[in-house]
């Protein structure tokens, strides 16, 4: 959420920079502006009267003292007609926070300088490529025909036990999904990220804390009777953690990692873009999440994105980053790095991971703040968090482009996870 002081003292700054996420603030930003002046003339209101009222009620004794009993009583009336007005002042003043909360959920978090102007992905920036295409051989298939010949993931069977994007892992392919995760998360571990094992639904604060809602509602299962939302990432309970938390300067960063499975509705999802794990409703993903001091939160960024990239190096998969441009960036981010691996047999890439500053967004929502030594009031922290790795399209690249007439092998990083060299 952005900050209303700044709104109010930068409103053409807010409203240029959501241009670029072609997002119009023009109207919502002026809606605030007035209903933070009508919030001010009712606090000046407020305070008159109850200066007035502070007046006469010292005023009465005196006047009871001196014998001046029907004064008194008057006076006593107009500090119960004031009272009155007080309490309709408190009440059109918490109605007006109201309206201007809801307005400031509907605003996106402002980008960065760096961003590119863009609609879509199409216009994101390619900052880095690296590794060749692997040239395959003739009868070279795509992941799901390889999971089928290899009898590693079962996707009909998702489809018979719950629906499409909900696929089964057996044999090898449930053994390469652990082995992923525990390798994701035995490198997190080694680069000083605690581990969190985190519930998979949350509340309604959390979800809003982080962003997700009101924007992503409906990309979210929600679980009506209770009002919990199955976690699309990680990221949600994680950073809740720190919600309503001061903490101390010298202790920032914070440093988590967690493995969970994510669910997500995918709304509108169709066509071949969806084909075996390309798109799905639930699926595993480690997760990193770090609360960084604002002077140095573009510095995190730039040490997880090269976290992110050493994983992927040590998988050996040729992949690229992406600076995201504002029509491709998230609601609530303020930078986005996404990597893409390549996908040989469908000849495409395919996003593994998004790494993304938030800056001071998610914790103004929050409430997540620290405190500098020496100062008394603490400050917004920022966050950050980012895809370390998300395992589906992970999968397919390795199925896909270490395939061989003898079997697919597996990178030489997974082997003392997987227990095995090749899958045939």
């Amino acid at each position: 959420m952005l900050n209303l002081k700044f709104i109010q003292d930068n409103p053409e700054v807010v409203v240029e920079k959501l241009k670029r996420k072609n997002f119009d603030a023009s109207e919502i930003v002026s809606t605030i502006i007035d209903l933070y002046k009508q919030k001010n003339k009712l606090q000046g209101d407020a305070d008159e009267a109850k200066a007035e009222m502070n007046k006469i009620s010292k005023e009465i004794g005196l006047m009871f003292r001196e014998g001046k009993t029907e004064e008194a009583n008057a006076a006593k009336a107009r500090t119960s007609e004031i009272k009155e007005n007080i309490k309709q002042f408190d009440a059109d003043f918490a109605a007006i926070e109201e309206k201007v909360t809801s307005l400031l959920v509907l605003l996106p978090n402002l980008p960065h300088d760096s961003v590119p102007t863009g609609k879509g992905e199409q216009d994101n920036e390619v900052v880095k490529s690296y590794g060749d295409i692997p040239v395959l051989h003739e009868n070279a298939m795509p992941h799901w025909d390889l999971a089928t010949k290899y009898n590693l993931i079962d996707f009909e069977l998702g489809v018979k036990i719950t629906g499409a994007g909900f696929p089964v892992y057996r044999g090898k392919g449930a053994q390469l999904q652990r082995a992923l995760i525990n390798f994701f998360l035995a490198e997190a571990s080694k680069a000083g990220y605690e581990e969190i094992q985190p519930p998979l639904a949350v509340n309604e604060a959390s979800g809003f804390g982080t962003g997700q809602l009101p924007d992503k509602e409906g990309q979210m299962y929600h679980v009506t009777e209770d009002n919990l939302y199955l976690i699309p990432t990680a990221e949600v309970p994680v950073t809740n953690i720190y919600r309503d938390v001061i903490l101390d300067a010298k202790d920032l960063p914070y440093k988590n990692t967690a493995y969970s499975a994510c669910f997500r509705r995918e709304a509108g999802s169709y066509g071949k873009d969806v084909r075996g794990l390309n798109r799905l409703h639930q699926f595993d993903k480690v997760e990193i999440v770090q609360i960084a001091h604002p002077e140095k939160s573009y510095e995190t960024l730039d040490e997880m994105v090269t976290y992110v990239e050493g994983l992927v190096k040590k998988l050996g998969l040729p992949y690229r980053i992406l600076r995201l441009c504002g029509g491709d960036a998230s609601f609530a981010s303020a930078l986005t790095y996404d990597f893409e691996v390549y996908s040989t047999a469908q000849e495409k890439w395919l996003e593994v991971s998004s790494v993304s500053n938030f800056e001071s967004f998610q914790a103004n929502r929050l409430k997540l703040r620290f405190r500098e030594e020496g100062v008394k009031k603490p400050q917004i922290a920022h966050t950050l968090n980012g895809s370390a790795l998300a395992l589906p399209r992970i999968v397919a690249a390795l199925l896909e482009n270490n395939q061989t007439p003898e079997g697919i092998k597996i990178p030489e990083a997974l082997v003392p996870f997987t227990g095995f060299d090749i899958i045939n």
